[in-house]
């Protein structure tokens, strides 16, 4: 981007004028300003949009489970399945829903970014937004991803909503166990009222045990994760645990959660970093996405100068962060990020094929 001078001789009365030029374009400042007005306005209404799709999706929850309740308290006696179904279907809700928030957030990161580095950059002069806002933003219009991974939009929709719907789910589940057909006087008996057809109450309560257990598993191992732009974060969510504990917590679930569900799997990017200053970049890289980074010897062969070659391998929901580590190290940095069809070994998939990993298992316990 360049700004000259509009062509007027010194003689004319009027002011001169900046123009805003790029790629043969020409808008004087006014107009600029006009086109950022209705840029963001535009992406206000498409933030504004899927809010209250978020919003109508956690009024399908709530509803459901009204009603599921009011008909549960009812007079059949093995209503109680009814209730578990109901957590198949809000489970089924808060999927659609983090689903959803995943493109709320697309839109309100291009409005964030407006905010931060257009409009609140007027109100603090000098006029300093941040280099790389414009080409961030150049970047989600052109090539649109999502700025959070699926496991942080679950974790967050769960700890503002779901975690109390189920909660409410189960102990309804077990005030029905309490109170039909007959009130319950022992542990046997609440297990008795737990069958569901052939299924033993003991097995029925274990299931329901587990999934609790794994919810609030996600609730907690997620709670960390903070690259929603579009979201007041609180300090505390949910439960109330000690930094340094949640960190520890965080760093476990990077190792055990995957970004995205298996079946909304997404390639990984492999990242190319021509850079005089590999030393810096490999550092940052390492310091905050910790990946790792090869080094290869090149020679650009327009200047003749020697040049070093990064290559990191990033999944989808890095992409952003690696950007900002490069730019924060050199900011002439050339960096292509290209989507790859399978990256294994490293911390992404398995090299070993899953058939002879069981082969190996089998060959084993026959030794055994």
């Amino acid at each position: 981007m360049n700004e000259t001078k509009s062509d007027s001789s010194p003689s004319t009365s009027e002011a001169t004028e900046n123009v805003w030029t790029y790629r043969g374009y020409k808008m004087k400042p006014g107009e600029f300003n006009t086109a950022m007005v209705h840029l963001y306005r535009g992406e206000i209404a498409r933030s504004n949009t899927w809010r209250t799709r978020l919003d109508d999706t956690t009024n399908w929850a709530v509803v459901t489970v009204g009603a599921i309740l009011t008909f549960a308290f009812g007079s059949s006696s093995n209503s109680h399945v009814v209730i578990l179904i109901s957590f198949m279907l809000v489970w089924l809700f808060l999927v659609i829903e983090s689903r959803r928030y995943r493109y709320y957030e697309l839109w309100t990161f291009r409005v964030r970014l407006m905010e931060t580095d257009f409009f609140a950059a007027m109100f603090t002069p000098p006029f300093g937004p941040h280099q790389n806002w414009a080409a961030s933003l150049a970047d989600s219009l052109l090539t649109p991803d999502f700025p959070i991974s699926f496991r942080e939009a679950i974790g967050r929709r769960l700890r503002r909503n779901y975690i109390w719907l189920f909660m409410i789910l189960g102990i309804a589940w077990g005030t029905k166990l309490l109170l039909h057909p007959t009130p319950a006087t022992s542990l046997g008996d609440m297990l008795n009222h737990a069958a569901v057809g052939y299924i033993p109450g003991n097995l029925v309560v274990v299931a329901i045990a587990c999934f609790f257990l794994i919810t609030f598993l996600i609730a907690i191992l997620t709670i960390n994760l903070k690259d929603s732009p579009g979201e007041v974060l609180p300090h505390e969510e949910v439960i109330s645990l000690s930094s340094s504990l949640l960190q520890n917590i965080a760093n476990a679930a990077s190792q055990v959660l995957p970004n995205d569900l298996p079946f909304m799997h997404r390639h990984e990017h492999l990242t190319i970093i021509i850079t005089d200053k590999a030393e810096a970049v490999s550092q940052q890289l390492l310091a905050i996405l910790r990946r790792g980074v090869t080094a290869l010897e090149g020679k650009g062969m327009y200047s003749g100068t020697a040049r070093t070659v990064l290559l990191c391998a990033v999944a989808p929901s890095e992409v952003n962060r690696l950007k900002s580590a490069i730019y924060a190290a050199d900011e002439n940095a050339f960096v292509v990020v290209n989507p790859t069809e399978e990256i294994l070994g490293a911390g992404f998939g398995e090299l070993e094929p899953r058939w002879r990993k069981r082969r190996q298992k089998a060959k084993e316990s026959e030794k055994d």
